[in-house]
């Protein structure tokens, strides 16, 4: 066999065990097997790159190459459904269908409405070519990269009969599992938590990092097929056929032949959904024929063959067992409801966060009331009201508490907010953990093998009292400690030692200085390039640094006061980390866009949008949105938008290349 009948050989089998997995969730082989053939796969065309394909099955894991999204016009326009809420209004609706088709019988394909974010995806000879977003319905955004990293979604079909072209619709979709995985991750990083599985859906198909796409491990359902030569003249067998195909069509579309088949269709799901993996927000219902959808028309926003029904709001009864009150890294005390375990949207809600003192008061919670807890298709579960009817005699009202729970110290209020703060820093063992686990985690220090159980191993033991006491820890020190052999405890020290080289701005951003997220320790350390800069800064020279308001500056003037900190960060400078920016030479800022205002429009080959972004800026140039007749050149790549091209035109604005924009920066 020759190396080029032995790549598609594994090519093929690959992605049919994809399909088996993800799709059908009947694997046939082991995951160690699945990897071999990955791994062989990945040597061959490492070895023969003539034979390269941008979808085979080894480019499913994403890239760091960062472009920006180019929008495309939809061949259909992807509209709206109609809403309803009530059986009532569904009923309607078929009365409707019928009176439309003169009084013909016609069957109606019942569904389920995935909540997540609506995808278009264009087949070429079995191939997938295009990925669009819905956008407004008209136009969207093209995101092939991210899509082609969803496992669930063939990039080359199997079987036969498929049309030589078409297109598919359907909903791309962050599974329960998945979805909690990210916000615990984000939870500990302290980013904000995706409210729902649809935003964290969205936002991550709208990631430029396709890695980290492939990461989160999105899914996709399909629903609707389009094309001039479909393999059947209705809806259900075309997306029967879809699924030969290898799409994920879900196993509860079913043909429904009467009104009063609809009506329990509805009755059922509205209980059954709850069992699902993935978040869904109600049904739809199409005419299965597509003549008659043909017939039946459209209205200027939606089809008058279809139409959605929409759950209500997930809500439940049940009983406060008690209140818990939790320390986080920054000592904020934050009350937590927890509950005799409750079903919701597919979970066992147990704790129900409180928020504060305030909305303990404002709820009127009492102890052991029986609590309505509502999710209504987002996972963070949230206290919604109190049943009254329901409470004891002589309950007490639940009371905040007055002292840090963790070590006694008496609590603060944070000044123009709801909160209770310990202020005890370096003595609150909590507050200990939660500023050792940041300090370790991924978009920090990145230091492997050191997560909360083994940072609060750590402590306990006495070896780790603060993120500086980590760079004093030995092998003797590790494998002292239950669950540490030679191995594990060599993996921290290496990790460490890598930790030495990580830039400035994550080692900021590390330090856990209150209000210093990511994006603020980067544009700090931009205006301050090393740490004895950073803790000379007055108030004054902070706050007037871009987007640094004087609640930041005031934070990083008290950090920097406390003679505890200063002693940290001097033992951090010790152990080698990182305490200034690393400036390159085509670094240094220039004025040779001073003044002008520039568009960006287009992908690009020497640079990301990103990177071109912050060469505007690091030349004196502004960087904006929309062309307008203030703007002084488009810096225009390959596939612009032809709205921009054409304003760009009438206004007379130039357009300017990559090659002859570096030129001008002097690249």
């Amino acid at each position: 066999m020759t190396a080029a009948e032995r790549i598609e050989e594994l090519r093929r089998e690959i992605n049919r065990h994809n399909h088996n997995y993800y799709v059908l969730n009947a694997p046939e082989i082991s995951d160690r097997d699945f990897d071999m053939l990955l791994k062989e796969l990945e040597a061959l065309e490492k070895e023969h790159p003539e034979f390269a394909d941008p979808l085979s099955p080894t480019q499913r894991v994403g890239s760091d190459l960062v472009q920006g999204f180019e929008s495309a016009e939809h061949i259909h326009p992807m509209l709206s459904l109609s809403n309803t809420y009530s059986i009532g209004e569904v009923d309607e609706w078929f009365g409707r269908v019928s009176q439309g088709l003169g009084g013909e019988e016609f069957d109606v394909v019942g569904e389920m409405k995935f909540d997540g974010t609506s995808i278009s995806l264009i087949y070429e000879d079995g191939r997938l070519v295009r990925a669009v977003t819905r956008g407004d319905g008209v136009r969207g955004d093209v995101v092939t990269a991210n899509v082609k990293t969803i496992k669930s979604i063939p990039l080359q079909l199997q079987g036969e009969g498929w049309p030589r072209f078409f297109e598919i619709r359907g909903e791309i979709l962050m599974p329960w599992k998945e979805f909690e995985r990210l916000n615990r991750e984000r939870e500990f990083n302290e980013e904000p938590l995706f409210a729902n599985p649809r935003n964290a859906a969205a936002g991550t198909l709208k990631t430029l990092d396709t890695r980290e796409v492939a990461r989160r491990g999105l899914d996709a359902y399909f629903y609707y097929l389009i094309g001039p030569e479909l393999p059947a003249d209705n809806h259900f067998d075309n997306m029967m056929a879809a699924r030969r195909w290898g799409f994920k069509v879900s196993d509860i579309m079913t043909r429904l032949h009467s009104l009063e088949e609809v009506d329990s269709f509805i009755s059922h799901w509205d209980v059954r959904r709850k069992e699902l993996p993935v978040a869904t927000d109600g049904l739809v219902f199409k005419v299965n024929s597509l003549r008659q959808q043909l017939n039946l028309g459209f209205t200027a926003k939606s089809p008058r063959w279809a139409i959605a029904y929409k759950f209500a709001a997930e809500r439940a009864l049940t009983k406060l067992r008690f209140v818990s009150f939790e320390v986080g890294r920054m000592g904020i005390v934050t009350p937590v409801a927890n509950l005799e375990p409750v079903l919701l949207s597919g979970t066992v809600v147990k704790r129900a966060s409180l928020h504060n003192e305030d909305i303990i008061r404002s709820l009127d919670i009492h102890e052991g009331d029986m609590l309505y807890v509502e999710k209504g298709g987002e996972i963070i579960p949230k206290i919604t009201g109190v049943d009254q009817s329901g409470r004891r005699p002589g309950a007490l009202p639940v009371e905040f508490v007055s002292h840090c729970p963790a070590c006694g110290a008496p609590l603060v209020r944070v000044e123009g907010e709801a909160a209770w703060q310990c202020p005890d820093k370096f003595g609150c063992p909590p507050q200990i953990a939660g500023r050792v686990e940041h300090f370790v985690g991924r978009k920090m220090m990145n230091i492997d093998g050191v997560g909360e159980e083994t940072a609060q191993l750590f402590m306990n033991a006495g070896l780790v009292r603060n993120i500086a006491d980590l760079y004093d820890l030995t092998m003797a020190d590790m494998m002292r400690l239950p669950g540490f052999g030679e191995r594990s405890a060599r993996k921290v020290l290496d990790s460490l030692e890598a930790s030495k080289t990580v830039p400035f701005d994550r080692v900021v951003y590390a330090l856990s200085i209150p209000f210093v997220g990511d994006t603020v320790a980067k544009k700090i350390t931009r205006a301050f390039p090393s740490i004895d800069l950073l803790m000379q800064a007055s108030a004054a020279e902070l706050a007037a640094t871009k987007d640094i308001g004087p609640r930041i500056a005031d934070s990083v003037i008290e950090y920097f006061a406390n003679p505890a900190n200063r002693s940290i960060v001097e033992r951090l400078r010790a152990a080698g980390l990182q305490m200034e920016a690393v400036v390159a030479d085509d670094a240094r800022q220039t004025d040779l866009l001073a003044g002008k205002s520039v568009v960006i429009s287009g992908t690009f080959t020497r640079h990301s949008r990103d990177e071109y972004k912050e060469l505007i800026e690091r030349n004196g140039g502004k960087n904006v949105g929309s062309i307008s007749k203030k703007t002084d050149f488009v810096l225009a790549g390959d596939n612009m938008g032809p709205s921009k091209r054409d304003k760009a035109t009438s206004l007379g604005i130039p357009l300017v290349d990559e090659d002859t924009f570096l030129k001008m920066i002097g690249e």
